[in-house]
């Protein structure tokens, strides 16, 4: 059904965003202000007793601080009710007082069919659940035993079992006055060619409904009972209901489970699911007998910005995780990826959680690996790169697989992920380098993070600049919290190159309103005294004027904008030099060179020296500074594109 334009702006304008969050949250009243319609409780989406979850009436907006949901009105009817768009379209309308348009004929009657086929494919599953008890299911109830399926499992997920006859399904619906043409567009049933009755599609296999994230049953998914069955497995086809290829199983629950905290895990099949679900992992999904695709990696990124595939160790494992990093690397941006967790060889989930515990499971969970690992693996694994020529083709097939990510700011933190893996590969011998071996399975991954506190303070540059900057930015809130007051949003935003500076930074979100002694006991309760210790006690940090004259709220608000400003500049010029670089890797046309000429000599002139025996510029009127040598690869991209321009 199509809106008209302008009825959701409407509809979440006359709509109170804290009304309809207040029936599921019981808010802090000391931590909200009513008036400002600033509200905070608990969140509504993972177990916590702080409250980090904040709306925003004014702007209609919610956010948690503790498991990163946010949305308006909508999406959290979506999330937390588990409805669809219209459905939580409509729920609005209802309590705003407005009326929703005329639905579309066509659309409506659509609807209606497709509510039709999900009441008989409801039957089916009572049909085959009450076929499990019968004395026709012993081997099948014998088969689960031995699989360690326990009664609440069988119940949980509605497993059932399909008799061996042609038409025992067939006959239960019609003797329940199912219409035929319903039974047949469900994928329950198959015409015959022989001028009979049409024949169950299911006979002799255990059954798994699947169900959509609305929990209506959509299709199924069948194990053979018969060892000589040409399918060990097989789904539903595909109907006006199923689409293989846009179905989870376990969808709705895990989406449930990921809101309130749990990992998403990916695993192979239905029983991987169940044995993760029923012991501690809710978040588990498994696509449908085929790899990952791209409408499925949409799915799991609405649920979870980092879904876990977890995989058997091994070759079929390995190849399906590469099969789904490639489908995943020109849909990647910021804030979507992928981990991967690989199983002992010879395990899956089940095996392992019924032979080691669900403590195994959570160890290759911790274990998992991010996807530039394994794009440095493909490339590496069994290879030797004891000539230039060898090392030349490794540089050309990363490049390239870079190549496909569409973000320029993801690509650039790629090749700086893939320079640090290639040093440790090319390194001298006597660092105790691999000397120019490839992968070797047996070892563990090899390390993506280039750099710690350490690093970033002794190797000076842009780097150490930005840390220090997050540092009196933090240090400045810590004084002063009441200063975070309008800077909430870009505090919010402000991408840290410290993972203890990100978590100090949520933390103070959620607790500035508590003063300083508030924010300080929250920082020492979630990271440890030593980290707020070692941020206070940095020299830079400590002859700071906001931090030596705690309370100046004036002097706190102009330090944040001040260097909040300075971070965003710098790391945006650092994004468009990396994008222009990337843009100019391969021939570029005189539309090209020319956009990106002026662009380079309009930010060369916007960039003034000051203090020139220190050697440092200073680029237009924010304030943010560079190095000489950032200076320099300003002047060489200029003449790089001059060249480029001379050569076309």
């Amino acid at each position: 059904m199509s809106l008209p334009p302008g009825f959701l702006d409407e509809l979440r304008n006359r709509v109170s965003l804290s009304t309809i969050v207040g029936k599921k949250v019981m808010w802090d009243q000391r931590k909200s202000n009513q008036a400002k319609g600033d509200w905070w409780a608990p969140c509504p989406f993972h177990q916590e007793k702080s409250a980090s979850f904040h709306v925003d009436d004014r702007k209609g907006f919610y956010y948690c601080f503790g498991c990163h949901a946010k949305g308006d009105a909508i999406s959290f009817l979506k999330d937390n009710e588990n409805m669809s768009f219209m459905e939580a379209v409509e729920v609005l309308a209802q309590e705003a007082g407005m009326q929703m348009p005329a639905r579309d004929p066509r659309a409506a009657q659509k609807a209606e069919k497709r509510a039709e086929l999900a009441d008989v494919m409801d039957m089916a599953v009572r049909y085959y659940r009450m076929m499990l008890n019968s004395g026709a299911a012993a081997d099948a109830r014998a088969y689960l035993d031995r699989r360690g399926m326990t009664r609440d499992q069988i119940e949980r997920f509605e497993i059932g079992f399909a008799p061996e006859g042609w038409q025992g399904l067939w006959d239960h619906l019609i003797g329940k006055n199912v219409p035929p043409e319903l039974i047949l567009k469900a994928g329950l049933a198959k015409p015959s060619d022989r001028g009979r009755n049409p024949y169950d599609v299911f006979r002799n296999r255990i059954m798994f409904p699947i169900r959509d994230a609305r929990g209506r049953c959509i299709a199924f998914g069948a194990r053979a009972m018969d060892p000589n069955d040409k399918a060990k497995y097989l789904n539903s086809p595909e109907t006006e209901l199923f689409d293989k290829g846009r179905s989870l199983y376990n969808h709705g629950p895990a989406r449930e489970a990921a809101g309130k905290g749990k990992p998403l895990i990916v695993a192979e099949g239905y029983m991987d699911v169940i044995a993760l679900a029923s012991n501690g992992f809710e978040g588990a999904v498994a696509p449908l007998g085929t790899a990952v695709t791209e409408h499925q990696l949409a799915m799991l990124w609405a649920i979870s910005p980092e879904p876990i595939i977890a995989l058997d160790g091994d070759t079929a494992g390995m190849r399906a995780a590469m099969r789904t990093m490639h489908v995943a690397l020109p849909l990647m941006e910021a804030g979507k990826s992928l981990r991967f967790a690989l199983l002992p060889e010879g395990k899956d989930p089940d095996d392992l959680i019924k032979g080691d515990g669900a403590e195994a499971m959570q160890k290759v969970i911790d274990g998992a690996f991010p996807l530039v690992d394994l794009m440095w693996r493909e490339a590496t694994e069994g290879k030797s790169f004891d000539s230039p020529e060898r090392r030349a083709a490794l540089d050309r097939d990363l490049r390239n697989a870079i190549k496909r990510i569409p973000d320029p700011s993801l690509r650039h933190h790629y090749g700086e992920a893939i320079k640090e893996l290639r040093y440790q590969l090319f390194r001298p011998q006597r660092s105790g380098g691999g000397g120019g071996k490839g992968w070797n399975p047996r070892k563990k991954l090899p390390p993506t993070r280039s750099t710690t506190k350490a690093s970033f303070l002794t190797s000076g540059g842009p780097q150490a600049e930005e840390h220090l900057r997050e540092a009196v930015i933090l240090a400045t809130v810590i004084a002063t919290p009441e200063a975070a007051q309008g800077f909430e949003g870009q505090l919010e935003l402000m991408e840290c190159m410290d993972p203890d500076h990100a978590r100090m930074r949520d933390v103070i979100l959620r607790s500035y309103h508590a003063g300083s002694d508030g924010v300080r006991d929250a920082i020492c309760d979630a990271l440890g005294p030593e980290r707020l210790d070692y941020l206070m006690g940095q020299p830079h940090v400590a002859i700071c004027p906001t931090v030596r004259s705690p309370g100046d709220l004036d002097r706190a608000r102009m330090t944040l904008a001040e260097e909040l400003a300075k971070l965003k500049a710098r790391r945006g010029l650092a994004e468009e030099i990396a994008e222009a670089e990337e843009e100019l890797s391969g021939a570029a046309d005189e539309a090209v060179t020319y956009r990106l000429s002026h662009a380079a000599e309009a930010a060369n002139r916007a960039v003034q020296p000051v203090h020139k025996d220190k050697g440092d510029y200073e680029i237009g009127q924010n304030g943010a500074r560079i190095s000489r040598d950032e200076k320099g690869a300003l002047d060489a991209l200029l003449e790089t594109i001059r060249f480029d321009k001379g050569r076309n």
